[in-house]
């Protein structure tokens, strides 16, 4: 694992708030290094804690002891402020807006790597590990239906469960916002989030059965994890 330092001046103090949360985002602009001169960029005020280029390259760019500035405006469970208490990482990807592409086996190996030793550091749930989308979803796409977030769980790296009964359509709402999605965003923009995550196939808003399926199947093995953790 490749490990470059690049530090950012973007940062500041956690305020005393321990991280329980990784985060994921693609840096959405048209090559590595025009992202990494943004994150390090004072004027732009974003950062993250390690980006990794698309060929397997990690730059640690703050200190996981410092907040980064990467969600910007999100919600998670009742909490606001997502920089104070996650580690932020983003990919090299051009995104939606210029080109989006799969990640790399070195990209997506490296990024493995990185966050294995993130979670043996804290005490992340695994359905504490997200997309930048989940956390923002009337804001963000990334990082998108292209990534490998079913793989990743197979690594041990984020959450993931059997297909459930389904719950009916107007189950949802209630049943995202208990996962942990904003209940204030609307219905349509969750959905999208939650299938860019979840049912990348088909990313159209709709609260249809399969979907519908997944996200009890996701609540089941949630309540069982959560309630063996208490």
């Amino acid at each position: 694992m490749k490990i470059v330092e690049r530090p950012s001046p973007n940062q500041d103090a956690r305020g005393g708030v321990g991280v329980d949360m990784l985060v994921l985002h693609y840096t959405g602009m048209t090559s590595g290094e025009a992202a990494l001169a943004r994150l390090c960029d004072p004027a732009a005020k974003v950062s993250a804690h390690y980006t990794i280029d698309e060929d397997g390259t990690i730059y640690a760019m703050v200190p996981e002891g410092q907040r980064a500035w990467h969600a910007g405006l999100s919600f998670w469970a009742g909490a606001r402020d997502i920089n104070a208490r996650s580690i932020g990482i983003e990919l090299v990807n051009p995104g939606h807006e210029f080109g989006y592409r799969p990640f790399p086996a070195a990209q997506v190996g490296a990024l493995t790597a990185l966050c294995r030793r993130i979670l043996e550091r804290y005490s992340i749930p695994a359905w504490r590990v997200l997309g930048h989308s989940d956390v923002a979803p009337a804001r963000k796409d990334d990082p998108g239906e292209l990534f490998p977030w079913a793989g990743l769980a197979a690594a041990g790296i984020g959450f993931w469960a059997a297909p459930g009964i389904d719950p009916g359509e107007a189950a949802m709402a209630s049943l995202l916002a208990r996962y942990g999605y904003d209940p204030e965003v609307p219905l349509e923009k969750t959905v999208t989030a939650f299938q860019r995550h979840f049912r990348p196939s088909r990313v159209d808003g709709m609260a249809d059965r399969e979907t519908r399926v997944i996200l009890s199947g996701l609540i089941a093995a949630f309540d069982a994890a959560s309630g063996a953790r208490a």
